[in-house]
Formats: C-alpha cells, structure tokens, sequence
C-alpha cells in the first residue's frame, strides 16, 4: 500500500494511507516510535467496513517536521487541518499508545469532528510520567525533568532511543521493541523490518517524550503541571482496549482514564500485550467493529 501526501495549513507535509470507499470514515492515530505502517494489520481487517485514514504524525514516518511540537495539543490540531484538507467532515478517531492521548485532546476540542473514540493501549488523560533518575540509574518517584533539554541526558528512557535513531542503530530498536511492545508475538520478518524501518524515521522523540508527561486533561496537577480539566468535555462514546501483558502503559493508566470517562466500555484483551495490532489483530478488529457498527 503506497502512501499519498497532502500539506496542511501549518505548511506541514503529511503522508497518509487511505481505504478508500463509501463507508463511515475512520481516522487512525499512532503512537510514540511508530507510525501509519504499524496500522496495517487493522488496515486488513477493516479494509472493507470502513473509509480509512492512517497518516504519519508530524516528525514520524515520511511527514515533514518543520516546526517542532511542544504538547500532545500539536498533534491533536494537525488531525484537524488534515481532516480539512481532505474535506473530512467526521470521523470514528482511533488512536494506540500516545495516539489515544491526541484522540481525547482532539474530541475534547474538535467534538464537532468526532464520532466515536477507540483508544488502544492509551496513554493516560493525566499524561505518561518520565521520572528523573538516581545515580543507580533508577526513577525517583515524584521527581520529574524541568526541560525537555534535561530529559534529553535520560540514561534509561530516553538517550539511547535518541542516540539510536541518530546513528540508525537498528539492533538496539529491535531490542527494545522486543522488550517492551513485541513480548508475546512478534510480526513476520518482511513485516518486523518494515516496522523498525518506519520506526527509524523518528525525529521528534524528545519533543514527543517531554509533551507526554506534561499533557494533563484532568482537573489537578500530574506532578508536572496543572490540568486544563479538558477530559470533561469528551462526551462522544468511548471503547478503551487493554492488553493484560502490556508493559508499557500500566492498567492503573488505563483505568484512571476510563473513570474520567462519561461513555466507556473498557475491553481487556487476554495474552496482549502493548501492540494487540501484533499479538490480537482478529480480536481487535472484532472488538472495533462491534463497537463502530
């Protein structure tokens, strides 16, 4: 499936794939280290129920990244000026890991645009926390980075995934996918390094990783900053899935979201971890499809 282009607004350039046929659409958000090509197994399956769009996030996959972002609410406008620009009037907005965090901050300001939400292994509502570290190199709870120059110096979290990325160091991707996101089933070998490809292409991770732990839609502070108490005015229905071996967002996240929540159904996904697009892609679409349809 080739990818097509289109410029927003903003003079961003985003590429995008696109099922195209005259059925309800459905926009797909992807996460941190990721981009549209990651979607392609839920692309399969829901091929002939849906029109489909899944673009690359600005900085991710083969999109420009001409002004960096400073917040998850970046993203959430780029959906927006990319639905206009394509003359999309609505949509379902499905969106996994930090893409379901940019699903809520856009239904919450783009309601008009927004059908229903679907959130796939979703960072929380209150933002994802990045602890500072002690000397032994492990979080200090409580403790966070005032700047995303100071996030940067992460040993643990966030360094080696930048210097990755910066010298193409494909190996040490590989191993912290199979660590963390791949820990039950991992793709066929055309698809994995199709996906590490992809992934590869990453070059806002700092910038996404610091806009993660300052994003806060809740009424309180996260611990970085005050919430803009925007969660209340996601109204549309919510389908929340969780993988019960996921080992990235924990399901205390999960379940902090689904309690600020006024329409949800959380689903839980057994022997899943954080990509079900890799470990549970039938039951996935299963489960949007009962839900969308």
């Amino acid at each position: 499936m080739e990818k097509s282009k289109i410029k927003l607004q903003n003079n961003e350039e985003y590429y995008y794939l696109e099922v195209k046929n005259d059925l309800p659409n459905l926009v797909l958000i992807h996460g941190n280290m990721s981009s549209s090509i990651h979607y392609m197994p839920l692309i399969e399956r829901l091929k002939n129920d849906f029109h489909i769009y899944a673009m690359d996030l600005r900085g991710f996959g083969d999109s420009s990244y001409k002004k960096p972002i400073d917040t998850l609410e970046d993203f959430a406008d780029d959906v927006k000026m990319f639905m206009d620009a394509l003359d999309i009037q609505d949509a379902h907005i499905a969106g996994w890991s930090t893409g379901g965090a940019i699903a809520l901050k856009f239904a919450a300001k783009y309601p008009d645009k927004t059908k229903k939400i679907v959130l796939i292994e979703s960072a929380s509502y209150r933002g994802y926390p990045i602890f500072k570290k002690d000397e032994n190199n492990q979080p200090i709870i409580g403790e966070y980075y005032t700047s995303k120059e100071e996030m940067s110096q992460d040993m643990l979290q966030v360094l080696p995934m930048k210097m990755a990325f910066e010298n193409k160091n494909a190996a040490t991707v590989k191993a912290v996918w199979e660590a963390l996101i791949y820990t039950d089933h991992v793709p066929d070998e055309v698809t994995y390094n199709l996906n590490i490809e992809e992934t590869m292409k990453q070059r806002n991770l700092v910038d996404v990783d610091y806009a993660l732990t300052t994003f806060n839609m809740s009424n309180f502070s996260n611990g970085m900053n005050n919430g803009d108490g925007s969660i209340t005015k996601v109204t549309q229905p919510v389908l929340s899935i969780y993988g019960d071996q996921d080992k990235v967002v924990l399901e205390y996240m999960i379940d902090e979201t689904v309690e600020a929540l006024k329409d949800v159904k959380k689903v839980v996904l057994k022997d899943s971890g954080h990509s079900p697009l890799t470990d549970q892609p039938d039951e996935l679409a299963k489960q949007i499809m009962n839900f969308l349809l």
